[in-house]
């Protein structure tokens, strides 16, 4: 098999020309040069911009986007380990022409065997503003995303022929891993952000570790296609220069099940608590109403108790990620802005009383 070129240095004017031309974006011509810098804040994939010089003058597209997996060996660890990037590359492949979210038109989709390797090249959406987790966002974002959210739902809602495809469905034993993976987590984190943490958040932690069997591989409800870390850092705004609203990155969380979850962890860890309390019914509401309009007619008294036992993947999320991916300060100051925001509508609405009730 030829290697994958798993890392930008590795990427060369040759292979970039072969990936161009066959994304018809190269007639003729050729790539002579190459550079790149990083971009974004992921944790469990590293991004990169290529700055691309042709032999001729607009032979083709000025700069393009790649992922590659984590430099951090305990990241790229994590993500070998419940199939992340694989994940990723199969989204690209298999998923993204049958939904209507925005995502990158992808140029190169290749990863090895080992399901460690792996490259993705994309369109560059640039210039575009980054979705900032820690600064929240307006209003009008907010309903941007939950616009993308239906159109990654409706056209996957009870659609076995995609929520059944092989590589979504979770590994023999995954949910029991991590079971057993999960009180350490806990104990991780609370050692590290009991004196940052709101003691009322943290118990919100603490009672979620307690019901670990109640949550982790829970499955009831729809089914449909979700994002699975559907939060602001995985979102561009005002995308090419303000052309298009908005585009959904970071696909190595996606998975089959209930589409509430996506909504509960969007409106909870996603977006801070101040906003979603301001317009939580709004943008409900807006979500039913994009549901209906793509064909899946759903009311708020419908989507209500998933919604509200979904946030609790904001807060699951936020401890696991906390334990097993590298420790960075804006990783801390994430991981503690997702909890707040979780925990924040599980404390309000009653989440863990749903959940085991």
């Amino acid at each position: 098999m030829t290697a994958i070129a798993s890392h930008p240095d590795k990427i060369t004017p040759d292979w970039l020309s072969e990936r161009l031309r066959a994304a018809g974006l190269l007639a003729s011509g050729a790539v002579t040069a190459v550079r790149w810098e990083p971009i974004g804040t992921g944790q469990v994939g590293d991004s990169v911009r290529f700055h691309l010089t042709y032999d001729r003058p607009g032979a083709g597209p000025a700069t393009l986007a790649g992922k590659f997996p984590a430099e951090d060996q305990m990241s790229r660890g994590t993500a070998a380990a419940f199939g992340l990037y694989a994940k990723e590359v199969g989204f690209y492949r298999e998923l993204a022409p049958h939904l209507g979210v925005r995502v990158p038109q992808a140029l190169a989709a290749e990863i090895a065997e080992d399901g460690v390797d792996f490259v993705l090249l994309f369109e560059d959406l640039g210039p575009a503003r980054g979705g900032n987790q820690l600064a929240s966002c307006s209003a009008a974002d907010a309903r941007a995303g939950i616009r993308q959210a239906a159109a990654i739902h409706a056209p996957s809602w009870g659609n076995a022929a995609l929520t059944g495809i092989d590589w979504l469905q979770p590994r023999e034993g995954q949910a029991e891993q991590i079971k057993a993976l999960y009180g350490n987590a806990q104990a991780i984190f609370r050692e590290r952000y009991a004196d940052s943490l709101e003691p009322e958040f943290m118990a919100i932690c603490e009672e979620l570790n307690e019901a670990k069997e109640h949550w982790f591989g829970r499955e009831s409800g729809p089914r449909s296609i979700v994002h699975g870390d559907f939060r602001l850092d995985n979102m561009l705004f005002d995308i090419k220069g303000g052309a298009e609203a908005i585009a959904v990155l970071d696909w190595q969380t996606v998975a089959a099940g209930n589409p509430m979850t996506d909504i509960g962890y969007f409106l909870g860890t996603g977006i801070g608590d101040e906003l979603r309390r301001a317009h939580e019914d709004e943008l409900l509401a807006l979500y039913c109403a994009e549901m209906t309009a793509r064909g899946v007619p759903l009311s708020r008294e419908a989507i209500w108790d998933d919604y509200v036992i979904g946030a609790l993947h904001g807060v699951s999320t936020a401890v696991f990620s906390a334990a097993y991916v590298e420790r960075t300060p804006r990783g801390d100051a994430n991981f503690l802005s997702m909890a707040r925001g979780g925990c924040a509508l599980a404390l309000q609405h009653g989440s863990l009383a749903k959940l085991k009730g």
